[in-house]
């Protein structure tokens, strides 16, 4: 292999650095999906509206969220990552500007659909995709260390966004939000230029080819029944991660200790992410899946019997080391048995499934509020659909295992 060829091959260092740089651009993009979970309590206030009505716009930024991983995936595999980049960081940029000077709940919700939305999709599923041609020995803990940056956003964010809207108001911290998403994506997105060489993605073919024949499912059967299993076990997991700042804030705790404990939730869901890589990497994709949907039930059951201060922190630390390894496992299993040219569009097809049932989860669950006047329906409601992701998973699962692995 010629030098140039070593220096660029799976698992170099310049893979390492560009697994670096884009876990910085995930999570500047992915404040996206974040920013609308903090100022809930505020929007309901500045428009006057009902929980529900304020849960809108989440809903709009995750549809926009979910079309953006397809149609920025898309991109991606026909021209690179660079240009979905570059193309995300403008549409956040002008998305915020606009959202801070929003008359309306419509235009707040409008705003965050069609403009953060799909630009906080660059950076997420076409990240993911793009990083899975950079490994081989260490695909699985490169994919989920790139899945991580929407849990870093999820640290990070919710406390500057807090003390932004005590210190200056929801709508100027719209503003620098916007500011900074273009300051930093903006730059970096040059470092992306370089594309997986063509005889890497040769061989990944031949790899994934062979792994979906022992399958026996077609692409398209087994992307829909992962879009089926991420759908609902995003429907459950929406309610703490969409709910728990405004559930703090109804149980008297305040909202600011319902930021501290999304954060709490997000921080150890990356600790969770990571050693998810390293597990996946050793027993594979599905049997991870299936650990991580166990463990996900069992949280949610804990949240009907638990409310008091402390022992919230403690459900929701333990919710978060549950259940954050399992969107990643999606994009692996992607990876081991779908064709690697179409990685980008093919895991932006199950991101979004997964999106869409945030979107759906986060919205139902302010429905049921609403309508029980308590969140205890709206955690019940989230168990349920996670028992039916359960059920898909371990029939996928179980088919891996009747199957050959492939070497």
């Amino acid at each position: 292999m010629p030098p140039e060829d070593q220096r660029y091959a799976p698992d170099s260092a310049y893979a390492w650095l560009r697994l670096a740089l884009a876990l910085v651009v995930g999570t500047v993009a992915c404040v996206g999906t974040w920013s609308v979970v903090v100022v809930l309590p505020s929007v309901q206030a500045e428009f006057g509206t009902l929980r529900s009505g304020a849960s809108l716009p989440y809903t709009c930024a995750m549809l926009g969220f979910g079309f953006g991983n397809i149609a920025m995936g898309r991109v991606a595999d026909r021209y690179g990552i660079l240009i979905p980049i570059m193309l995300g960081a403008v549409l956040m940029g002008l998305g915020y500007f606009l959202a801070a000077l929003s008359g309306s709940l419509w235009q707040f919700a409008i705003v965050h659909g069609l403009l953060i939305g799909i630009g906080a999709g660059a950076g997420f599923a076409p990240l993911i995709a793009d990083l899975s041609h950079w490994f081989r020995k260490h695909r699985g803990l490169a994919v989920v260390f790139g899945a991580s940056g929407s849990y870093f956003a999820g640290m990070f964010w919710p406390q500057v966004i807090i003390w932004g809207v005590q210190a200056h108001g929801w709508r100027a911290t719209h503003i620098g939000i916007g500011i900074a998403v273009l300051v930093v994506m903006l730059p970096l997105a040059f470092f992306f230029r370089r594309r997986p060489a063509a005889a890497t993605l040769a061989a990944a073919e031949a790899s994934s080819a062979g792994a979906r024949g022992d399958l026996g499912l077609s692409p398209n059967q087994l992307q829909a029944l992962l879009a089926v299993a991420g759908f609902c076990c995003c429907v459950a997991m929406a309610m703490p991660q969409v709910h728990i700042v405004a559930y703090c804030g109804d149980l008297g705790y305040g909202v600011a200790r319902g930021a501290e404990m999304l954060s709490l939730m997000l921080g150890l869901g990356v600790v969770s992410r990571i050693g998810s890589g390293f597990v996946a990497d050793r027993i594979g994709g599905a049997a991870t899946l299936v650990i991580g949907s166990v463990m996900q039930g069992l949280a949610l059951f804990l949240y009907l019997w638990f409310d008091g201060l402390i022992s919230l922190f403690i459900v929701t630390g333990i919710f978060g080391l549950f259940q954050g390894g399992i969107v990643p496992m999606y994009a692996i299993i992607i990876r081991e048995y779908l064709p690697p040219k179409e990685a980008g569009v093919r895991i932006g097809l199950v991101m979004s499934a997964t999106i869409m049932g945030m979107a759906f989860g986060g919205y139902i669950s302010g429905v049921i509020f609403d309508y029980f006047a308590s969140y205890r329906m709206a955690f019940l409601n989230g168990l349920a659909w996670n028992l039916v992701n359960l059920a898909v998973v371990c029939w996928l699962m179980l088919r891996v295992r009747q199957k050959p692995q492939p070497a």
